[in-house]
This record gives C-alpha cells, sequence and structure tokens, in this order.
C-alpha cells in the first residue's frame, strides 16, 4: 500500500514542480560582447574602488545570461553622504553615472527647489534576473546585467520625503525638483524613464547604460 502511495504521490510532486517553475516570467536575451567589454575597461581604469560605502561582491549568478562579473554593493553615493537604501547592486560603468547624477543633480536641485539637503535615495530596484516590465517574453532588462537601477523617493534632511509617485503633480517646488533629476538623468545615462514613460513607471525613475541603435549611441529620455 505504502508502494503504491509512492507511485501515485510522485507524478504529482513532479507536475507541481514544473507547474511552479513555469510561473517565472520567460526573456528573451542575447549573448553581448560589449558588455563584458566595457566591464573590463571600466574596472581596469581605477574610476570605480572599493570603500565603507562600496563593496564587491562574487559574481552574480544567471540563470543564464544574467549577472556580471563584478558586481559592487553601493550602499551611499556622493562620497558617502547620500544613503542608498536599501544597497544596489550595479556593475561597475553604472556607479560613476549614479555618483555624477547625484551630486551635479540631485544635490543642487534639492537645495535650489526644495531649500533642503538630500540625505538618501530609496531604491526601489538593482539587480534582478527578469524580463523588461515583469513582461514574461520581452527581452532581458537591464535590472538583469545590473546595469539599471530605478530610485522612488528621495529623503531630504529637514525630514521630508519626496515621493516619485506623488511628487510628480505634487506642489511646485516637488514637480520642479523631479522634473531638474529627470532632465539631469539624461546627459549622463543612455535610458530614463519616469512617470510619464508609460504605465510600468508611474511611482520611479528608471536609469540605465543599455546601447540602443545600430551603433550603439542612441539615447531614451521619457
Amino acid at each position: 500500500m505504502r508502494l503504491s502511495r509512492v507511485r501515485i504521490l510522485l507524478p504529482i510532486a513532479v507536475l507541481l514542480i514544473l507547474w511552479g517553475c513555469s510561473t517565472a516570467p520567460e526573456f528573451v536575451a542575447r549573448h553581448e560582447p560589449w558588455r563584458m567589454d566595457e566591464e573590463n575597461a571600466c574596472l581596469a581604469s581605477g574610476a570605480v574602488r572599493e570603500s565603507h560605502y562600496l563593496r564587491g561582491r562574487s559574481a552574480l549568478g544567471g540563470p543564464g545570461v544574467c549577472g556580471t562579473a563584478r558586481p559592487f554593493e553601493m550602499s551611499a553615493a556622493g562620497r558617502g553622504r547620500i544613503s542608498m537604501k536599501p544597497a544596489a547592486l550595479l556593475r561597475c560603468p553604472m556607479i560613476p553615472q549614479v555618483e555624477r547624477w547625484v551630486e551635479t543633480v540631485i544635490e543642487p536641485a534639492a537645495r535650489m527647489y526644495l531649500g533642503a539637503s538630500l540625505v538618501e535615495l530609496k531604491v526601489a530596484a538593482s539587480y534582478a534576473c527578469r524580463p523588461i516590465n515583469h513582461q514574461s517574453g520581452a527581452r532581458l532588462s537591464e535590472h538583469g546585467h545590473a546595469n539599471a537601477l530605478d530610485v522612488s523617493a528621495f529623503h531630504l534632511a529637514d525630514g521630508r520625503v519626496v515621493t516619485v509617485k506623488a511628487g510628480w503633480h505634487g506642489d511646485a517646488g516637488e514637480r520642479a525638483f523631479l522634473r531638474a533629476v529627470h532632465r539631469g538623468a539624461c546627459d549622463g545615462f543612455t535610458t530614463v524613464l519616469g512617470p510619464e514613460a508609460d504605465r510600468f513607471h508611474h511611482d520611479h525613475f528608471h536609469v540605465d547604460l543599455a546601447r540602443h541603435g545600430r551603433d550603439g549611441l542612441m539615447r531614451i529620455c521619457k
């Protein structure tokens, strides 16, 4: 009797496992040699160095083409002044651009339009092995290469929190601040998506360093 139960239950268990696996979103990906070349050049340049807020991690696992050779865990920007919570997992080329965005765009905009210093970025997403916008069958997201960062809110020294979701249509100061942050991101990143891009980005800014177009030089700023 016990053996019969095992014979009956085993196929059911296998089917349940397969069903569970099939629910994971599928994505389309291709081999892109430029990614490794770009990362190796960044690492060799010395532009990114480990510190108390920037720590190297072992290579991020797949499956397949997901991950990057030498990821970093970035827990702060602006030379450690601006916390990033939770810490972001990013590939080397992203880190100087995030630093530039924070120091030359976000911090000055916070002082100009909100009259307060920036103290923290709310990280909505960094590395994740998934398709674009979580849509099964889409291309692999830049998040899958640790080549993207999503920011949903900005914490100020006076205790205020400006969220992308509410602040985009908030008071005049919040609107001006968020639009300056979005506009400034377009100078450094190759992809910038915000509330006016589509329904998937209504509550955060997405920035990445994907290559667009035949020559890889096209930029997307929405």
